[in-house]
Order: C-alpha cells, then structure tokens, then sequence
C-alpha cells in the first residue's frame, strides 16, 4: 500500500469492504492499537472508530481489557460475518483473506465475450 500513499487512491471513494471491516482487520492485526492510530489508517475519525469498536463489542466480535492505560482487544475470529451473503464464511476467513502474502487467484483480465 505504500505505493499508494500520498495519492487519490490513498482512501478511495468507496471500497468492497466496510469501516468496520477496516477497524476490525486493524484490530486484529495489533491487539494493543491506539483507536487514534486506527482512525488514521481507515482515514475515518477517531470518534467513528469508537462507535464501530462499540457495535464490535455488543455484536460479540470484539472484547476489550484494560491493561494499565492501555486498551487489549480480542477478535472472535471464529464467528460467523454476519450478512446472509457471507455468513457462511467466518471473520477468520476475512483475516486470512486480507492478510494473506500469497494471492492465489490474482485477478485476471475481463473477457469480452465474442460475437
């Protein structure tokens, strides 16, 4: 992504994937990340990262623990997305799926079909 830092398509206008997608995948990647340092790399506000960590944590998705002046969150990974198109795959899935090194199917070219 440093490629893209600096550039228009640095925050794109829309993306396949939600702000509380975003957050969550910045949680999981660092339990013990300041919310500041999650809004920034979201490009969203620090507030809007705390109601999503909010919903997150009603939802069951996310739990958090004090430690010290720090916060320690954990992502149940094992349970479901949660929009019927999805919900058969689980958030550890989304994890591997945004973490991954290796694509195994980059995208290929679109085809026209031929007349």
């Amino acid at each position: 992504m440093d490629a893209l830092k600096g550039t228009h398509l640095e925050f794109p206008s829309w993306t396949f994937l939600t702000n509380h997608a975003h957050v969550l995948l910045c949680i999981a990647a660092d339990p013990e990340v300041r919310l500041r340092d999650v809004a920034s790399r979201v490009g969203i506000t620090e507030r809007a990262v705390q109601r999503i960590v909010s919903d997150l944590e009603e939802g069951g998705y996310l739990q958090r623990e004090r430690e010290g002046r720090r916060n320690h969150y954990t992502v149940r990974a094992d349970l479901p997305l949660r929009h019927p198109v999805e919900r058969h795959r689980s958030v550890a899935s989304l994890i591997a799926l945004v973490e991954g090194e290796d694509d195994p199917a980059p995208p290929r070219k679109a085809v026209r079909p031929k007349r």
